[in-house]
């Protein structure tokens, strides 16, 4: 399970551990929470007054300070698990949904053609359909493109990278991704 660290802005920064949560809880670095508890850490007895510590973790926080980056010129890493994802597992070219297993990742503009490996010359593609399309355009294949690439959002690209997303980090998430995201859909 992870926990979805956001600046004190409420924008993503990462996917972090329970234990990486509780190490910025004791350090006295989280501004604010939201989601679920998720876990519980019990520390040592007070020597006084016999109680244990505890650390209550949820599944959303905000820490201080401020990134030193601007998140929203951040490009997410093209890997194709995200790709595929992206694209809801649908071959651009047949329309078919495929398990990933039988997906490729396809170059509008091929690399023979001087493509480059981007999110907006990309899309997915069946096996047969990449096959087919071999290194050529959609044009020239006479293969169009059924959907259009995207540069995914900070936002989607913080769903696509984790497969296991709770209930609440997925509707926090979701309210901010674009209205045209294929993930709103």
């Amino acid at each position: 399970m992870k926990v979805l660290k956001l600046s004190a802005q409420g924008l993503p920064q990462s996917w972090i551990t329970l234990e990486q949560a509780v190490i910025h809880y004791a350090a006295g670095e989280v501004r604010w929470e939201s989601g679920a508890q998720v876990a519980v850490f019990r520390g040592g007895h007070n020597a006084v007054t016999g109680e244990q510590s505890q650390i209550v973790v949820n599944s959303i926080i905000g820490t201080k300070g401020v990134p030193n980056i601007n998140p929203f010129a951040l490009r997410p890493g093209l890997t194709n698990s995200k790709l595929f994802a992206r694209d809801r597992n649908v071959c651009a070219y047949c329309g078919q949904h495929f398990h990933e297993s039988d997906l490729t990742r396809e170059h509008i503009v091929p690399f023979a053609q001087n493509g480059v490996d981007t999110w907006m010359n990309v899309v997915t593609a069946c096996r047969a359909c990449n096959h087919r399309k071999s290194h050529r355009t959609p044009e020239q294949a006479r293969m169009p493109l059924l959907y259009a690439p995207y540069v995914p959002s900070l936002w989607e690209d913080f769903i696509l990278r984790n497969r296991r997303i709770l209930a609440d980090q997925m509707e926090f998430l979701m309210a901010h991704v674009p209205k045209s995201s294929r993930l709103a859909l």
